[in-house]
């Protein structure tokens, strides 16, 4: 998560001020740090898990406002769990935590992230209402095939999350870590490199966001991804060495976003159009489910800062473009 992206939460704070429910109309609307690059590669994750039928549960630890929950749903067959564990604002477990709880998750709730996952899916997931430390007695050990940990930042908390996703993996499974890089985690990025180089855990690939990795074999896979993300062309990468461990580098700002679900909201906005789309994506319309918008804001995402890019695409939107 980036503290840079606060500003997507103003609407919810105003909405759960007046005791109201939100309804995002667009994947975009739900506020969270889901970027473009990650949504590529959770698509090409999970659909390659679909392709060759890897069969398993999902798990995400830590669900903020439901962004990336309501993405992983779209690939869950009629025979898996779906699990989220978060403590959706409730009371900590310890006093660190507490602090971190009340500073960038203040306005963390419950009934948001079910009115936003009910936007865009018929059934709530299974939710564990508790700290991600219930875990390991709550999801089967090896039930699982892909693994989203996004909750506590400090070191004390991650570390045991990542034992638990081990512990809930099968195999072959995948394990995304968040934050694993950013200045003000350095928690995650400890417990993330510890667990690579004494607790067995092999990268795959890593964004500016998120790290893949399995406690399996990672060769076939990484290859797959090199392959398909070469040929797509949009995507930047590198492979790099780290400490015995072969890395893949991407960077996906600028690529192609794969369908996102589509909010039952939508219609009410974007009329008969919209009422078109079936199933779980909205098709090549960007990573936010919305269309691609006119030429300059389609330049301002590309070029500009994301500071400058939010006050452009506001004046904008004031003029009706």
């Amino acid at each position: 998560m980036n503290a840079a992206a606060t500003t997507h939460t103003d609407a919810s704070t105003a909405a759960a001020k007046a005791d109201e429910l939100p309804e995002p109309r667009y994947f975009s609307d739900v506020p969270g740090w889901f970027y473009n690059g990650d949504i590529v590669l959770f698509d090409w994750f999970l659909e390659r898990q679909r392709r060759l039928e890897q069969r398993g549960d999902l798990l995400e630890m830590g669900a903020y406002l439901g962004k990336s929950a309501i993405m992983m749903r779209a690939y869950l067959r009629a025979e898996e769990t779906f699990t989220v564990c978060d403590l959706f604002g409730s009371e900590a477990p310890t006093r660190h935590n507490e602090r971190e709880m009340r500073g960038s998750y203040a306005t963390l709730t419950r009934r948001a992230f079910e009115a936003n996952f009910l936007s865009f899916h018929d059934e709530l997931p299974r939710v564990l209402h508790a700290p991600t430390s219930v875990v390991p007695e709550e999801v089967a050990a090896g039930s699982c095939r892909f693994v989203h940990v996004d909750a506590s930042h400090m070191y004390e908390h991650v570390h045991p999350d990542i034992a638990a996703a081990r512990g809930t993996l099968a195999p072959e499974g995948l394990v995304v870590l968040d934050d694993y890089r950013s200045e003000h985690t350095p928690g995650v990025s400890c417990a993330t490199w510890q667990a690579v180089l004494e607790g067995g855990l092999r990268p795959i690939c890593v964004t500016s966001q998120k790290f893949y990795g399995t406690w399996g074999d990672p060769a076939a896979v990484q290859d797959e991804l090199h392959a398909a993300l070469r040929e797509r062309g949009d995507c930047w990468l590198q492979w790099q060495d780290v400490a015995g461990h072969r890395l893949l580098l991407v960077g996906g700002r600028k690529a192609a976003a794969p369908r996102v679900p589509v909010s039952r909201h939508q219609t009410s906005r974007a009329g008969a159009r919209d009422g078109k789309v079936k199933g779980d994506g909205a098709g090549r319309t960007g990573g936010s489910g919305r269309p691609g918008g006119s030429l300059p804001r389609r330049i301002a995402r590309d070029v500009l800062p994301p500071v400058l890019t939010r006050s452009l695409a506001r004046a904008l939107r004031a003029r009706g473009r």
